[in-house]
């Protein structure tokens, strides 16, 4: 009898072990995905107890200045400039001529290595440089723009927390380029474990400081700390690291001027563009509707941008990947791994989508409230939530075929992204002006799905060039 029962046991592990491994061939999860999709997932958690203590301990109009920090602090894309994405890039293309001698050193041609030094000095310098000048921005920035359209009456305290959270804010820019640079060397996993660490501490922070009553103190605490921790991970795990590839002889230089800056303008420039498409909504609902819209917006943009960031998971942690596939001219492996991995995100995407409609639904079917208050009220209404469902859908896809040419080292989708920031920027300000919230989300809807036809020609077009003249050389 024990020895039956022992059997069933066994055979059961067996089989859910089988079931784990086909569950896990389907939906592409390798360890790089399972740490990144953990901070998706318990981001997108951490961001619904979040909404709950926002709407517990936050008035309407103080959540309308917190959503509304957040898109004022996204102007550190005009000064970042594209310059992460690129860094990982050309980190991998290089690296994937060199080989790992120990955790702490890369051997192979001295050519390699010396590239790989000289673009982690150039891009220290950069970051030093503008993460100071983005502090003085952000500084000005806010001062102006609150100081214009707070029309509470000094009711909500915000120039100390915005001071704490552009000092956050610009330091956390200073340290991006050696987040970047490790992920380049195919450390993904690596950092996606201390990133969730942070994001750990940062909800930790956020939320304790609300239950406190810090109010709008908890963003710019929570980004101090969340720098404190990420400097001293890195200093621990990657010091040694990081000091042998910056100590090596720079024999041979990446160029910036000809080779980083005839592609880093264009990345730039539809970086900029995105802030144009995605974080005007806020400012102009603050501006024209008062906080309490710009607080529903804000609201429903943290749960839409955490289901995005966690689909997209399975596409940026291939980066690397990519990048030393094309740099390797292995295409159709490249092919395959996209297909499918594309394919993947689409599901996961579609499907946190359902699930963030049905529990906004219930929550307002059953009127949950939060200390007296509705927290279906906070959310944007069904009509124009869904008008900015489908968008994230549709950017899933073209975010995914943007991702797989710009690891080419080039940037195809300049005029496309300009053109939509433009669009959705006019759009925006001027029914926004007119229509309130309806004309923001529709206008923004209409020309998303406008401009898909036009970013699948230009991934299939370029893709097929590209492929084909690297063939013939």
């Amino acid at each position: 009898m024990i020895l039956m029962f022992y059997n069933l046991i066994l055979c059961s592990v067996v089989v859910l072990n089988k079931i784990k491994q086909i569950i896990i061939s389907k939906i592409g999860i390798d360890k790089a995905i399972v740490y990144t999709s953990f901070t998706g997932i318990f981001g997108a958690l951490g961001s619904v107890v979040s909404v709950i203590l926002v709407v517990k301990y936050l008035s309407g109009l103080e959540q309308g200045f917190y959503y509304t920090f957040g898109s004022i602090i996204a102007i550190q894309i005009f000064f970042e400039l594209g310059l992460n994405g690129i860094i990982t890039q050309y980190v991998a293309h290089e690296a994937s001529n060199l080989k790992w001698e120990n955790e702490d050193e890369l051997s192979g041609e001295s050519k390699y290595i010396s590239r790989l030094s000289s673009l982690f000095h150039f891009s220290v310098k950069w970051y030093l440089v503008f993460s100071v000048i983005l502090l003085v921005s952000l500084i000005v920035v806010g001062y102006i723009f609150f100081n214009k359209y707070d029309s509470t009456g000094g009711a909500v305290v915000w120039s100390t927390p915005w001071l704490l959270l552009a000092l956050g804010t610009a330091l956390n820019l200073f340290l991006s380029p050696l987040v970047a640079f490790i992920q380049g060397l195919s450390k993904v996993k690596e950092i996606a474990k201390i990133q969730f660490m942070v994001m750990l501490i940062r909800f930790a922070i956020i939320w304790g400081g609300l239950i406190l009553g810090a109010k709008l103190y908890v963003l710019g605490l929570s980004g101090l700390f969340s720098f404190l921790l990420l400097l001293i991970t890195i200093g621990v795990k990657y010091k040694s690291l990081l000091t042998n590839i910056w100590k090596t002889e720079i024999i041979e230089k990446v160029h910036y001027k000809s080779e980083i800056f005839p592609y880093q303008w264009k990345i730039a420039l539809s970086w900029v563009s995105g802030y144009f498409i995605f974080q005007l909504f806020n400012p102009v609902l603050f501006a024209t509707e008062g906080a309490v819209v710009a607080g529903q917006m804000g609201m429903t943009l943290a749960a839409l941008n955490g289901i995005l960031s966690l689909s997209l998971a399975w596409i940026t942690t291939k980066i690397p990947l990519f990048s030393g596939l094309i740099a390797q001219k292995d295409y159709k492996q490249l092919d395959f791994t996209f297909n499918k991995t594309l394919n993947q995100s689409a599901i996961i995407n579609f499907s946190a989508l359902c699930f963030l409609m049905i529990v906004v639904f219930v929550v307002r079917y059953f009127n949950i409230l939060v200390s007296g208050k509705s927290l279906g009220d906070r959310f944007l209404n069904y009509l124009p939530m869904f008008f900015m469902m489908v968008p994230i859908f549709v950017n899933q896809f073209v975010a995914g075929w943007a991702t797989y040419l710009r690891c080419h080292k080039k940037e195809p989708y300049l005029i496309n992204s300009i053109v939509g920031g433009i669009l959705c920027g006019l759009s925006t300000i001027l029914l926004g002006k007119n229509y309130g919230v309806m004309g923001v989300t529709a206008g923004y809807c209409t020309i998303t799905l406008a401009m898909l036809p036009w970013g699948y020609y230009i991934f299939k077009t370029k893709k097929a060039e590209w492929h084909k003249s690297s063939i013939n050389l």
